[in-house]
Order: C-alpha cells, then structure tokens, then sequence
C-alpha cells in the first residue's frame, strides 16, 4: 500500500472508532428500561391508532424513483451549463444524446401508465 493511501486509512480508522465508542459509552451510560409510557409510539399526543406497518401502493414507490432520475439528469446538466463555453459542439451533441435518452424514457413511462392515478 502506497504512502498516499496512509491518510486515508488513518481517517477510516478514527471514524470507525469514534463511532464505535460513541455506541459503546451510549450503551454503558443510556436508559436500561423504559416504563409503558416511554416505549409507546409518539402520535401528537393522542392514542396511537392502527399498525405502524403500513403498505403504501407501489405507485409511490415509481413516482420517487422517477423523480430521482429526472434530479440526477439535472445534477448532470449544472456542470455542463458551466463548462459549456469551453466544450464546444462535442458537449452540446452528448447533452442532446442525453436527453434524448431521457425522453424515450419518460415516453416509455407514460405508455406503461405510472402518472396515471387510479
């Protein structure tokens, strides 16, 4: 392992330790046992009502994937749209490549129905 790897290593291992003795002092120093009222689930001070296990349609699930994609696609473009005077045609016919890609995809999500509420 090389010298330039040192710092980092060093840096793993004292994270890795404080971490460890935060749990450790947390586990010797915290709470043993808690009474009813302390491990019961906190609802704006009212009675708790049904499980806490809710299943959420998977609707949901795609329309957060989606919006990550299209979050990720704009964290792509920030340094493009920086850069882009000193990259010339060769970065203006990928960032097109791009969001051609991304379109067909958005088609492609609306012909499966996933904005579709039902």
């Amino acid at each position: 392992m090389g010298i330039e790897y040192a710092n980092v290593l060093i840096m793993l291992l004292v994270a890795g330790g404080i971490g460890a003795l935060a749990l450790i002092v947390s586990a010797l120093l915290g709470p043993k046992k808690g009474t009813r009222t302390k491990l019961m689930p906190y609802e704006s001070g009212n009675d708790p009502t049904g499980t806490a296990r809710e299943r959420f349609p998977v609707h949901f699930y795609l329309v957060a994937m989606l919006f990550i994609v299209f979050d990720i696609e704009v964290a792509f473009f920030y340094p493009l749209a920086v850069a882009y005077g000193k990259l010339g045609a060769f970065a203006f016919w990928e960032a097109l490549t791009f969001v051609l890609l991304v379109l067909v995809g958005y088609v492609y999500i609306l012909k499966k129905g996933v904005l579709e509420w039902r």
